[in-house]
């Protein structure tokens, strides 16, 4: 009775809120008009023939196709090997960060910069560094090994430059979870006499199984859902997104390449509903809470040093990779001239109209940015702090695009929006903008900002918002004065990841981008595929530069203007 009544009381609260009400309007229509419909439309595409209606035929005629059945098989192979490994290989670093007595701060730093290094780099770029190692002109196969016949193009190569570029995320994701082990439970197991290894598999591995296999769902997300790695070092070893992306642009079949994409989207969108709905949640249960007090770390030789070696080779090895692009940018001729030179930086601006690439892309994803952030703030916003009967609705499908591959998104989007909505040619006029480019970027960048902000937005007392409303404030005066101003670091956050992911973004784009706008990511994937490694790799440079400066401006902002500053100083 007093749960009906309070949710009555709160209807009509947002009733008599119309700034409120037209926020939710407005969310529920952006939400369904450019995430739910592309992909009603792939289905509607599939399933649904001109002349014969409802028909199961293209999906016959998919499913026919031996290179089609060929490319899912292959990618759940590397899906399921990347999602194990990086699994893994990101529990090592974040057991060895956590428990082992680290003897210098270096290593630390190394880690760090190792967890960095994939958010502020191309998501391809260890593909060039790969070939230009590894290739026929390698610089450690051909001129340190002697090694001319070997093919680092394939299924290897995928996997190689795949797991180096997850394992970082894992290892982020798994360090918070060891973090949060109270020490007093395995320490009670050593008390009895348990051994080291023991209480690992009897009382930290239970605890963070949850947690390790939703590390492995979202990178297996990532990795079947990857489309410039494949494209650049898969050779012949097609994937789904690869397949797809040719499906559209070599044979010119878009209802195949619909169906293709929906196969795509039920495996990624299976794997995230278990994620999110299940380990996720399992996973907060399991560990609730903070730590009692602080854990006493493995100072015993015998076990710090070969893990410290370990991790330790590993992360210097993921860095030579990266700094591998700005030296393939320095050489005369990858493989062949070793003497230094600044022509393709020169060629990048005189030659390939750097500066309208640079500028495209910088002016999208410096627009996408403040309204991602925003968006992100208000969706959390709503979900924590509101109660409504489609706040649910807003929370399911504001996450569902990071569950989207970017190939699917942008078949949906050509698909929904080239002939108009329905094909009616409403908003047909977005199709081949700038604006619909800005809102592939907003949508692919929303599950992160929404999920940094629910997170921020959880940990506030609604008696902060309440005192401002009992004063007069409407809804907008509070979030703008009083929420806005606490959560403005998830905010910030949320704004130079948002920018970082849409100036790096391609697989999304690729199929979307027209003559009208050249974007970087998409003219470093066209000269890595002609071998053309010297501008890829200055293009590619440029762009580090400039996402790695987003992070540091950011962080220099937070550091001096942040909450967490205030708080400090008010202690």
């Amino acid at each position: 009775m007093a749960k009906s009544k309070s949710a009555e009381l709160d209807r009509k609260k947002l009733m008599a809120d119309p700034v409120m009400v037209t926020t939710i309007v407005v969310l529920i229509a952006f939400l369904t008009l450019f995430i739910l419909y592309p992909l009603a439309i792939l289905l509607v595409d599939s399933f649904v023939s001109e002349k014969q209606g409802f028909t199961l035929d293209t999906f016959r005629r998919v499913m026919a196709m031996s290179n089609f059945r060929t490319a899912i098989t292959n990618t759940l192979k590397v899906g399921f090997l990347v999602g194990i490994v990086s699994s893994l290989v990101g529990l090592l670093f974040a057991y060895v960060e956590v428990y082992v007595k680290l003897k210098t701060k270096v290593i630390e730093k190394l880690f760090r910069v190792v967890s960095m290094l994939p958010v502020v780099s191309p998501p391809f770029v260890l593909s060039l560094s790969m070939i230009m190692l590894f290739g026929k002109s390698g610089i450690i196969t051909r001129y340190l090994l002697h090694i001319y016949d070997n093919n680092v193009y394939g299924f290897w190569g995928i996997f190689v430059v795949q797991t180096l570029t997850f394992f970082p995320v894992c290892y982020m994701m798994l360090k918070g979870l060891l973090k949060n082990i109270d020490p007093s439970l395995e320490e009670a197991a050593r008390d009895m006499g348990a051994t080291r290894w023991t209480v690992f598999t009897t009382v930290t591995w239970p605890l963070i199984l949850p947690g390790l296999g939703n590390a492995f769902l979202v990178t297996f997300i990532e990795s079947i859902a990857d489309f410039a790695n494949p494209m650049i070092i898969g050779g012949s070893y097609d994937t789904l997104a690869t397949t797809i992306y040719l499906q559209i642009t070599g044979a010119y079949d878009k209802e195949g390449a619909s169906a293709m994409a929906v196969v795509l989207l039920c495996i990624t969108l299976m794997m995230f509903i278990v994620q999110k709905y299940y380990l996720e949640a399992k996973s907060t249960a399991t560990l609730s809470g903070k730590a009692s007090r602080a854990r006493m770390l493995i100072m015993d030789r015998s076990v710090t040093l070969p893990l410290t070696i370990l991790c330790s080779a590993l992360a210097l090895f993921v860095v030579m990779m990266y700094i591998c692009v700005p030296f393939g940018a320095l050489f005369k001729t990858w493989g062949y001239d070793f003497h230094l030179t600044t022509k393709w930086f020169g060629q990048v601006f005189s030659k390939y109209k750097g500066f309208k690439a640079f500028k495209d892309s910088f002016v999208l994803s410096f627009v996408s940015a403040p309204i991602t952030a925003l968006l992100s703030m208000i969706i959390s916003y709503l979900v924590v702090k509101r109660k409504f009967k489609a706040k649910g609705f807003i929370e399911a499908v504001s996450m569902l695009a990071m569950a989207v591959p970017g190939t699917v998104l942008g078949i949906g989007y050509i698909r929904g929006f080239s002939g108009g909505i329905f094909h009616t040619g409403v908003l047909q006029s977005l199709y081949g903008t700038g604006a619909i480019l800005i809102i592939v970027f907003i949508v692919r960048s929303l599950p992160t900002g929404t999920r940094s902000g629910i997170s921020a937005l959880r940990q506030i007392d609604k008696s902060i918002e309440e005192s401002a409303y009992d004063m007069g404030a409407d809804s907008f005066t509070v979030f703008m004065t009083v929420t806005l101003p606490l959560i403005k670091d998830s905010f910030l956050s949320g704004l130079v990841t948002s920018f970082v992911r849409s100036i790096t973004a391609i697989s999304a784009i690729i199929l979307l981008v027209t003559p009208q706008f050249l974007l970087i990511t998409v003219q470093i994937n066209e000269f890595a595929e002609k071998g053309a490694y010297g501008i890829a790799c200055a293009f590619a440079t440029i762009l580090i530069l400039i996402t790695y400066g987003a992070v540091l401006l950011m962080n220099l902002v937070m550091k001096y203007f942040g909450t967490s500053r205030k708080m400090k100083e008010s202690e």
